[in-house]
């Protein structure tokens, strides 16, 4: 014991107490209302306040501050050389940017606990927790019920300063080694008594203080648990009892102002040799990082002491005090500052600045690395370098500011060389361009296709392991009803294109077989591939063309699509994919935004065109509601089509019952519809445009609320991740359940029940040749050249959203190995008379929101950090597998209501300019 201590006072040999003529808090008194209206600093926002001339007037008074002060220089123990430094700046940044290979020195994540000491009449004191910081500053309010929200620390002026007075002239021990708050108590006197800092007669009063019990705010949460049913007057009973904690700022008031505390009628005995973890609130251990350490700060007034009792000791190594944190976690540092009555709000004041300086990246990092009393000043000098000072008198400091949802990076104020007012621009914002080895021209043929190999190769089986999560689980759920439906209507609005040439059957499959070859051996397998607008466009304007000069359409769209495909792979050959650099911010965000805004018009035509199959049967009058009929009759004026269709299958006209037929029976007959109850395509059939209303914006409200389900109140935290996970599955199950309940006759996604191609005229292969001219597959290498173009911008444009640095993807990417994927198939689907699919841009950023990461344990008032994304192949397998698979079970997928049909092209109306979703 003799010896750690005399140990300990020669580590702390360096750090001379100053007795000069420094303001300290023994000297000044202020009232407490000056001492509220002068909390009007902000904590953690970087303005420079320029010159350091005021700082270093308060720091040196006299000859006698100059002399230690070069004495404390000169006499560093580690033998470093320390520089001279213009600015605590450049000192901190002196102090970080030294390697130490003691492991006791590489700064740890904190937890910090404000107690103050309670006096309670005719009892015996106790140490009472009233705030504590993870990230951000919490309270005790209600009078030790309840824990604040979470608030950014405004802290007063005067004192940081004296903070920074008691860091300079009291008691410092670094690297202190003690196993008990007993010991640390003992080494921390004795430096006082032999300092000549505390008397010895009160030395063992003052241990006994600091030995005293502790008692923490989820104590009383566990042990005092609020019957169900009180009566009025235990209400009134409990509202008048006197409170020692002040609801706006958390403080414990001086013994003086209050002479009771708030009783504790369950009093907890505290154990020292294990840790009782009835009393610790799981809950809140979640959210401290794991390998924390705390660091407890403790602020009393004391009516036998004179003078303050002020020490800061950092522990090494930590050490677990039963009972000392709120956590059961070691403890690094602590802070104590007792004082004589009177002062009360001031000491906790001065204790909120260095709990709040804890919490402060570069200072936190200071106090791990820092080897005298200096570099701990220095930290503070450097702090209040980076803070703004608001005038008393146009901000009210009982407001509390709430924690930003992105904190600025601190990392400049790290780094030697960036001036003091600069920001780091390079840190916080990607460039425009896009850069990397997989983006830089090889020279040699195939050379970007043949390391983007490479890359992607040594990742295949981790891309199928990495999917065992439930978050994947989800996205597949999700992203199977997303993209299932603009297949189907993409194939049907091909067939109308087409006149049945190519449609649903061909599309399903084409997709299918397309997105399972590109998640299996494609580059990037979180892109999702998809119909296009333009690619629909493009095939209208072919069929036209063909059409108009009697060529065959699917023959000729073959030669094209081998021209293509061929194209394409020549660009993979030239590594022409590395002109994806110059791709910048703004072709990207204008691409996004021009998609968005045609999906938002398509889903929106949808609804309006429902009203001409659906229409409202309106200027009803209900007295005639009896003579309303609607019959089927033989049509007056026969189209071909009509003519065609009864001569191939024999039918006479005269011969057909029309007013015996069924509804179907007369769609089938090619009949018409007469009389005040029908519509333009039969009878009326009430309340279907409404609850389609309904289901089209029920979906998007309720998956957007599920969807941030996660940052509720409500039920524990793994359940609410879940149902924010399945949001929007749970959302589409719903609607159907609802859907199919009320029997309301709402469109229905159909899906084909047979594999066969849908006209019987063609096969499952197609000749680039045919019916065609020679000279057609020569001339289809024309259009084929404008079909590349859009085939390579679509599909690497989607690729850039998809790689973006702020995802932080962490298994490369492969353009040139993409497009190669892209080009096969589409010569594939070709020969097999199928659609093309390039990268969906709108499912390919929903796919990869849905698979975000985010930290499990956050500060409470702080964002949970983005770690990246979940990068894998088996949710984009499986999709389209199941999507192939959909044929099968016909029976089942009829089930899908108009909610599932139009989500697909719904949920893009959450899209903003950017192309992000909130999903």
């Amino acid at each position: 014991m003799d010896s750690s201590k005399d140990l300990h006072m020669r580590n702390d040999e360096e750090a001379v107490v100053d007795r000069g003529g420094t303001r300290s808090i023994l000297k000044t008194h202020f009232e407490k209302e000056d001492l509220e209206g002068h909390r009007t600093l902000f904590i953690g926002v970087h303005v420079p306040l320029g010159g350091r001339k005021s700082h270093r007037r308060h720091r040196h008074r006299g000859h006698k501050h100059r002399k230690r002060d070069r004495e404390r220089d000169s006499g560093l123990e580690d033998g470093r050389e320390s520089p001279p430094f213009d600015t605590p700046s450049q000192r901190v940044q002196f102090i970080l940017g030294t390697e130490d290979d003691d492991e006791e020195h590489i700064p740890h994540d904190l937890f910090t606990e404000l107690d103050e000491i309670c006096w309670r009449e005719g009892e015996d004191a106790e140490w009472r927790e009233t705030a504590r910081w993870l990230k951000f500053e919490e309270d005790v309010e209600d009078g030790g019920e309840r824990w604040s929200k979470p608030y950014v620390a405004t802290l007063s002026l005067h004192s940081l300063f004296e903070l920074r007075s008691c860091i300079l002239n009291g008691t410092v021990l670094l690297d202190m080694r003690a196993n008990s708050i007993e010991e640390i108590a003992d080494m921390i006197l004795d430096q006082q008594v032999g300092s000549g800092q505390l008397s010895e007669d009160v030395r063992h009063r003052v241990h006994e203080a600091l030995l005293k019990q502790h008692h923490h705010q989820n104590q009383k949460k566990l042990s005092n648990r609020i019957p169900i049913v009180r009566s009025f007057a235990d209400i009134g009973k409990k509202q008048s009892e006197p409170h020692s904690m002040d609801k706006n700022a958390g403080q414990v008031v001086s013994p003086q102002a209050t002479p009771a505390c708030i009783e504790n009628k369950n009093d907890v005995s505290r154990e020292n040799s294990t840790v009782d973890f009835s009393k610790v609130d799981l809950h809140f251990m979640k959210k401290i990082p794991p390998g924390a350490e705390a660091s407890n700060i403790l602020v009393g007034e004391l009516e036998f002491l004179d003078r303050a009792v002020v020490a800061f000791v950092r522990l090494s190594p930590a050490v677990l005090l039963t009972g000392l944190a709120e956590v059961p976690i070691p403890t690094r540092f602590l802070f104590i500052l007792l004082g004589p009555l009177g002062k009360g709000q001031q000491y906790h004041e001065i204790g909120r600045s260095i709990a709040t300086l804890m919490t402060d990246e570069v200072f936190h990092d200071v106090a791990y690395k820092a080897k005298d009393r200096n570099d701990l000043v220095s930290g503070i000098d450097e702090f209040l370098d980076q803070v703004t000072v608001l005038p008393p008198g146009e901000w009210d400091p009982t407001i509390r500011i709430e924690p930003p949802k992105n904190v600025p990076s601190q990392e400049k104020r790290k780094i030697p060389g960036v001036p003091n007012g600069t920001a780091a621009h390079g840190e916080a914002e990607h460039p425009g361009g896009h850069s990397g080895p997989e983006l830089q021209r090889t020279g040699k043929f195939f050379g970007g296709l043949i390391l983007d190999i490479k890359r992607k190769a040594p990742f295949f089986w981790s891309d199928f392991r990495d999917a065992l999560s439930l978050q994947c689980l989800a996205s597949f759920l999700f992203l199977y009803c997303a993209c299932m439906s603009p297949v189907i209507t993409f194939g049907g609005l091909l067939g109308e294109a087409t006149e049945g040439r190519i449609s649903a059957i061909e599309s399903l499959f084409g997709a299918s077989m397309t997105g399972i070859a590109y998640s299996l051996f494609g580059g990037q397998p979180l892109t999702i591939l998809g119909s296009t607008g333009p690619v629909l466009v493009f095939e209208k304007i072919l069929f036209k063309f063909c059409k108009e000069y009697g060529l065959s359409y699917l023959s000729l769209r073959a030669s094209i699509g081998l021209w293509t495909a061929i194209l394409c792979i020549i660009l993979v050959a030239t590594d022409a994919s590395s002109l994806v650099c110059y791709i910048t911010r703004f072709t990207e965000e204008a691409f996004a935004s021009l998609i968005c805004i045609i999906f938002i018009y398509e889903a929106l035509e949808k609804l309006f065109h429902l009203s001409e199959t659906y229409p409202i049967n309106m200027h009803n009058n209900l007295e005639l509601l009896t003579k309303y009929s609607c019959n089927c009759v033989e049509p007056e004026h026969p189209s071909n089509k009509t003519l065609q269709y009864w001569q191939d299958y024999n039918i006479s006209a005269s011969d057909v019952p029309w007013g015996n037929l069924t509804v179907s029976e007369c769609k089938k007959f090619h009949g018409e519809f007469v009389g005040r109850a029908c519509g333009h395509h039969g009878p009326y059939v009430p309340d279907v445009l409404f609850w389609s209303v309904i289901l089209f914006f029920s979906t998007v409200t309720l998956s957007s609320t599920l969807k941030q389900f996660k940052t509720s109140r409500y039920f524990p935290t793994k359940v609410r991740s879940v149902v924010s996970d399945f949001a929007v599955f749970l959302t589409i199950l719903s609607m159907v359940l609802i859907d199919y309940a009320l029997g309301i006759p709402s469109p229905k996604l159909q899906v084909p029940n047979a594999f066969k191609p849908t006209r019987d005229d063609r096969g499952w292969f197609i000749t680039p040749l045919g019916p065609n001219p020679w000279w057609t597959v020569i001339a289809a290498v024309i259009p084929a050249l404008l079909c590349t173009i859009l085939i390579f911008m679509d599909q690497q444009i989607t690729a850039v959203i998809i790689n973006r640095k702020e995802h932080k993807l962490k298994k490369g990417c492969g353009y040139h190995l993409d497009l190669l994927m892209v080009a096969v198939m589409l010569g594939v689907c070709s020969i097999m008379g199928l659609p093309w699919f390039v990268a969906a841009t709108v499912l390919s950023i929903s796919h990869v929101n849905s698979l975000k990461l985010e930290s499990e344990c956050s500060a409470p008032g702080e964002q949970p950090k983005f770690l990246g994304i979940r990068e894998q192949r088996v949710t984009g397998l499986m999709i389209f597998i199941l999507m192939g698979s959909s044929v099968l079970f016909d029976k089942y997928s009829k089930v899908y209501s108009y909610a599932s049909a139009l989500w697909s092209v719904s949920l893009h109306g959450r899209f903003i300019s950017k192309g992000n979703s909130a999903f």
